[in-house]
Order: structure tokens, then C-alpha cells, then sequence
């Protein structure tokens, strides 16, 4: 059970709390349009084919979630503000955010930009003596955000991650046929009391039941958590197959003893936009695709890594997604790299239903310093012109090499580094007003439409 008065912390054991901020993109925005406090406040694509990023809780009674294409939102809260996402404001807030989490404990694992795991145990005597001293630094973690950055976050806390991240969705404001109600804020698993929390929740509640497993489940009558546990291991081996159905059942114990990992690294770097208008040209896909290219290539040489895998992902009008993948015998760190393992994919691909989705993504990341290529006389002279190519008037042309792209990127990155990004990119990226740039999130949403400055 979950007491008034927990304990957890108190004889100095494994303390893990999850810190999940309320509404976070909206909750953002309304710090700078404080009159639509109270509103139900809508962020993410305005346009008609975006997505909803976040939704205050006053939009929530109304049935819009996050994920909801943003005319479904429209259609059931006609008076619902829309407001355009603003990835680059929400990221900077979020860094705000994790410095607080990090001034408690250095053992901070993020899952995204408005949630993260804190491991506190070795941080309980921090703010002094206290009876209840996981409490204690959740209050104080809330008092902080709330006062430095007029943010309210919900804290959940125990044991364990699994349990951890299901206390703060309890200690969350609920949405209710008469309004907001507004949540503990703090709620923690007395060590003891896990089986008391967890077993009468719907069994929807455990990471990794979605829909399909969902209906495997009820077919043996599983809809608690507790009938899941009850239920012997081997039927739901056979119902949901051997690794899923053994962590299920562990997590139906509340077994769960995974460590918070500070150090997460990046599996992936990618770009993908969804555009206001289909694109039937496979000159249109391939100038997006070099924008897209040109951005994940950068990212991967900030990050003082290379890359082996490169994925395109095309989602079409029908909403048909597609994605090609090839791995690279060479380590990939320029976007013409990307280029040529993304070219001959497209050919395979016929464009004419439209393409509304465009990603590239690259994986199979490992430091640079690891990776080093010793380049041989071919690589350094680059591949002779074939027919059809620009000769050169004659004088035995070559294409550039991996290592003169190497050079280009690196005196592209130095001139974005002194100039700043607009200052530099690919011709077909050249646009009346200057460069399109590729902005990581700014597309996540979808397009936008012009929203006015107000909206009553």
C-alpha cells in the first residue's frame, strides 16, 4: 500500500524517483502567455496534417492527447489555442531542468526532455537529518523547479524504476467529468508495500503491454496485475512468447532490479519531416534528402562519432511507411557518405503515391578514435568519371574521395562553427529567404500554419 507517512529511504537502501513534469511543452508556453492559464491550451503541428505534441489538462477533458492528428484535436476542442511547437525553447528549459536534478544526485538517467530517473540514495543525508528523507528531497525537487522555473513536476518514488515511474503517474492531476483535480504531487512505495501498490492495477499499466499483448492477456482472463501474477509462467510464455512473458511476470512481483544508467548513450542521430504538401518528384525527395543528410552528418561529427548503418524511412499519402537500411563497409561521418547508401535505396522505391515523410537516420554508432580507416591510393585519388560525366575538358577528372569529403566537412563545420549555421549548405537547400535549415524537432510535429499572435 501506498501510507500518508512513507518510509522509503529511511534505513538508507535503494531510493529511485522518477520526475515527470506536468504538461511540460504547454506548461512552457504558458509561462510566457500566462492569460491562457486555465485554457485548454493545444502544442505541436497547426497545420492540417500535425500532430499533438502536448495538451493541457483542460484540453485533456476533452478527449485530446498527445500523438492525436491536430485536426481530430480541433474537431473535439473547438476552442482549444493552438500553438505552434518550439522544440529549441523546450530543450533549453529541459537542460534547466536536469541541472536541478543534477545539483541532488549525479545519478540521472533521461528519458526525455520532461522525464527523468534519479537514483537518490546516495544523496538522502543531503538536506539533512529527516524521518523521511526520500520525501524530503522530492519536495525539494518540486520546490526548486516550481520556484526557478514556474514549473510543477509530479515525483514518484521506490525501489525499483518499474515502480518509480507507476507512483508518479498516480501522483499526477487527473482530468475529471467536473474538472482538474490536482494530485498529491509526491507519491512514494513503502519499501514491503510493492505487491500492495502494483497487483490491483490494470495490467495495461506494465511497460510492454500494448494493444496486441493486451488482447493475448484477456483471452486467459488476465486483467489486473495481480491475475497476471497469479497466472503460471509457462501459459504466458505460450500466450506472449519466452523473454516477454518472463519479464511480465517479474514485473506482476514487482522484481525489477535494473540501476539508473547516467550514461545512456545515443543508439541512433536521425532527421525525418513531414511536409504540407506530397512530394511526387524524385528530384523533391532527393534535394530533401540531401538537407536531411547534411543534418544528420553534422550531428554525427559534433558528436565526435561515426556511424556503419544508414536508414531511410519514407511514409507516403496512403500513410504506408517504408524503411531501407544498409550498412556501410566504411565508417560514415559526411553526409555524401549517407548519400550514396540513401541513392540507390530510392531507386527502388516508386514515388508515385507521394511522400508525405522523409527520415534519415544513421546507427551502429562508435567513438571516432575506434573507428580510424586506413585510406588506401584509390580512396585518396577518388573514383575516375564514368560516361556520361563531366570530363574536365578532357584532363582525366575524378570524383572527390572520402577523404576530401572528410576535408570539406570539417572546413563546413568550422565555418557554421564562426558564422553560425545559415552561413553554409547544400545549393538545393537555397530557398529565396536563405538556407532551409533542418532543425533537430522542429519538424516532429508536422508543418505548421501561421498561428496569430493572439487567439480569443
Amino acid at each position: 500500500m501506498v501510507t500518508d507517512r512513507p518510509v522509503l529511504g529511511a534505513d538508507g537502501g535503494r531510493v529511485i524517483l522518477h520526475v515527470d513534469m506536468d504538461a511540460f511543452y504547454v506548461s512552457v508556453e504558458l509561462r510566457r502567455r500566462p492569460e491562457l492559464r486555465g485554457r485548454p491550451v493545444v502544442v505541436g503541428g497547426t497545420g492540417r496534417r500535425g500532430v499533438v505534441a502536448a495538451a493541457s489538462y483542460e484540453a485533456r477533458r476533452y478527449g485530446v492527447f498527445s500523438a492525436m492528428p491536430s485536426s481530430t484535436a480541433l474537431r473535439r476542442c473547438p476552442d482549444a489555442v493552438f500553438l505552434p511547437g518550439d522544440h529549441d525553447l523546450y530543450a533549453s528549459v529541459s537542460r534547466q531542468v536536469h541541472d536541478i536534478f543534477h545539483s541532488v544526485t549525479p545519478l540521472v538517467e533521461p528519458l526525455a526532455l520532461d522525464e527523468a530517473f534519479l537514483d537518490v540514495g546516495g544523496a538522502l543525508r543531503l538536506l539533512g537529518p529527516s524521518p523521511d528523507p526520500a520525501r524530503t528531497i522530492a519536495d525539494h525537487l518540486r520546490a526548486r523547479i516550481a520556484g526557478e522555473l514556474d514549473l510543477v513536476c509530479s515525483v514518484g518514488g521506490a525501489t525499483s524504476k518499474f515502480l518509480a515511474k507507476l507512483a508518479s503517474k498516480r501522483a499526477k492531476p487527473r482530468v475529471t467529468d467536473r474538472g482538474v483535480v490536482a494530485g498529491p504531487g509526491v507519491v512514494l512505495v513503502s519499501p514491503g508495500a510493492e505487491l500492495d501498490f502494483v497487483q490491483p492495477l490494470p495490467v495495461e499499466a506494465l511497460w510492454g503491454v500494448g494493444p496486441a499483448t493486451l488482447e493475448r492477456l484477456r483471452r486467459l482472463a488476465i486483467r489486473t496485475v495481480g491475475d497476471l501474477a497469479r497466472t503460471d509462467v509457462d501459459a504466458l510464455v505460450a500466450a506472449v512468447g519466452q523473454a516477454h512473458g518472463r519479464h511480465l511476470h517479474d514485473l506482476a512481483w514487482a522484481r525489477d532490479d535494473r540501476p539508473v544508467e547516467p550514461e545512456r548513450e545515443a543508439k541512433s542521430i536521425g532527421h525525418e519531416e513531414t511536409y504540407a504538401h506530397d512530394l511526387h518528384s524524385s528530384d523533391d525527395v532527393w534535394r530533401e534528402a540531401v538537407r536531411l543528410a547534411d543534418a544528420v552528418a553534422s550531428r554525427v561529427r559534433a558528436s565526435d562519432q561515426v556511424a556503419r548503418t544508414v536508414t531511410l524511412k519514407l511514409r507516403f499519402a496512403d500513410f504506408v511507411t517504408v524503411s531501407r537500411s544498409h550498412t556501410a563497409t566504411s565508417p560514415v561521418t559526411t553526409a555524401a557518405a549517407i548519400l550514396d547508401a540513401v541513392a540507390p535505396m530510392l531507386e527502388r522505391i516508386e514515388l508515385d503515391r507521394g511522400v508525405r515523410l522523409i527520415g534519415i537516420s544513421v546507427s551502429g554508432l562508435g567513438e571516432r578514435a575506434e573507428q580510424a580507416e586506413q585510406l588506401s591510393f584509390d580512396d585518396l585519388a577518388g573514383e575516375p568519371l564514368g560516361v556520361g560525366d563531366e570530363t574536365d575538358g578532357g584532363r582525366g577528372a575524378r570524383r572527390p574521395s572520402s577523404h576530401d569529403w572528410e576535408t570539406a566537412s570539417e572546413t563546413i563545420d568550422a565555418i557554421r562553427g564562426r558564422f553560425g549555421s545559415a552561413s553554409i549548405g547544400p545549393a538545393s537547400s537555397l530557398a529565396a529567404d536563405g538556407l532551409r535549415l533542418v532543425r533537430p524537432g522542429a519538424q516532429q510535429w508536422g508543418p505548421d500554419r501561421p498561428v496569430p499572435d493572439r487567439q480569443d
